[in-house]
């Protein structure tokens, strides 16, 4: 027994200065435990932000704002639900588009969040052009405005898109819509995006408007993860498309300027090269014409060079032609037997129609006969033609106008003209 106890003594011995160590170390680690729970209370307070990504929480940062009213459920909004920045509307007998959406729960200040819908509809209906739009001073942008959403510019590129795919039981159009979260308050801020209206047209022209659920998203600054952030400098330029309306307003009249120029220039052009009409000169009188050809063969040399069978030719094709013109044939190409047959049937009759058959007669002797006129018969001839022209005058004409440049040569009369005469005689 002795033994034994003293092993029992000395065990008490050596657990004696455990037992005072194990007294004194358990409240400090009752204290390090609390302390550690203070902590982590507030951090499991703060909802997660930025993803796996994201930034984390810090012990600085301002407490989250209270939770919003939880979201109206899907038979609610259904049932007439109006919100400030959508009112669903479903006609009579319609039935309501299936949409799917998505919306990340993490964002950044200023940086586009994309809202992504899928909307399922039949084949007639459409999902209206650019898929949502909002104007500018419309309820549903004021709420989103008031809700710290901005709707970037589509003019800048970064507007909605819409994709429509076609299946087997109808179509799919995917939605994509930029939202820009611009929290108020610095730090981390926890925004709900409302409702947004996607408008469907039906193929009987009625307008389906379907509401999307309100998303929420922790917005975080973009700089606080940085421990001592700097003044970042200004993005490189971009180029900015303005509308120049004085310069388009220029560009079209110079070029409606010119294009009328070239019109007008066109049209002178062929104005000035159009064929002009040169007025004739009035035919002259037969009988004119031939007396004034007789006098200039009178007063020309053609005698004294002895040329009498030219002089003597010419004589004859001057009454020749003059006949003709008279009395309504060709005088040059007609023989003298077809002459003196077109002057008989002419009525009322040729005063001098035995005289022009002589005439005719010599001067055929003289041009197939070959002889050799005196200067003589030239004059004769030259004579009995101008009786034959005197004679076969118009009677309207008066002997002082047929004596003028072409009429007979001075000191001599005119034969005596009848002093009637039927109409038809008349040239």
């Amino acid at each position: 027994m002795t033994p034994r106890r003293s092993r029992a003594s000395a065990a008490r011995a050596l657990a004696s200065p455990a037992r005072e160590r194990a007294a004194i170390t358990r409240p400090l680690a009752w204290a390090a435990l609390a302390a550690a729970l203070a902590c982590a209370l507030p951090a499991r307070a703060q909802p997660a932000a930025g993803g796996a990504g994201g930034p984390a929480a810090r012990d600085d940062d301002p407490p989250p704002p209270p939770p919003p009213p939880p979201a109206p459920s899907a038979t609610e909004r259904g049932a007439g639900s109006v919100w400030a920045s959508c009112a669903e509307h479903v006609p009579a007998g319609a039935t309501r588009p299936q949409i799917q959406e998505t919306f990340p729960r993490n964002g950044f200040s200023g940086y586009a969040a994309h809202l992504e819908v899928t909307v399922a509809h039949g084949k007639g209906e459409t999902v209206l052009p650019e898929g949502f739009k909002v104007q500018g001073d419309s309820d549903a942008a004021r709420a989103l405005e008031k809700a710290g959403f901005i709707l970037p510019e589509a003019d800048a590129g970064a507007g909605p898109t819409s994709t429509t795919t076609a299946t087997d039981t109808g179509a799919t159009t995917r939605l994509v819509i930029p939202f820009v979260p611009l929290p108020k308050e610095p730090g981390r801020s926890l925004l709900q995006l409302p409702p947004v209206p996607i408008a469907v047209s039906r193929a009987s022209g009625e307008l389906v408007t379907v509401c999307t659920r309100p998303h929420e998203i922790v917005v975080e600054d973009p700089i606080a993860n940085e421990r001592d952030p700097k003044v970042r400098p200004n993005p490189p330029p971009r180029p900015q498309r303005e509308e120049w309306v004085l310069a388009k307003q220029l560009t079209f009249g110079i070029l409606i300027g010119a294009a009328l120029g070239v019109l007008v220039a066109w049209l002178v052009r062929r104005w000035l090269r159009r064929p002009r009409v040169v007025a004739a000169p009035p035919p002259k009188l037969p009988w004119l014409a031939a007396l004034e050809e007789l006098e200039a063969l009178r007063r020309s040399d053609l005698l004294s060079q002895g040329r009498t069978d030219e002089y003597f030719d010419r004589v004859s094709d001057c009454v020749r032609k003059y006949l003709g013109a008279r009395y309504g044939f060709d005088g040059l190409e007609t023989t003298s037997d077809e002459m003196r047959a077109l002057l008989a049937r002419v009525r009322p009759p040729v005063p001098v129609l035995p005289q022009i058959a002589r005439f005719l007669a010599d001067c055929d002797l003289v041009k197939f006969a070959r002889l050799q006129p005196t200067e003589t018969d030239c004059l004769e001839a030259i004579e009995r033609g101008e009786v034959i022209v005197h004679r076969t005058t118009p009677p309207a004409v008066r002997p002082g106008e047929a004596a003028g440049p072409g009429g007979p040569p001075s000191g001599k009369q005119p034969p005596p003209a009848r002093s009637s005469r039927a109409p038809e005689e008349a040239p």
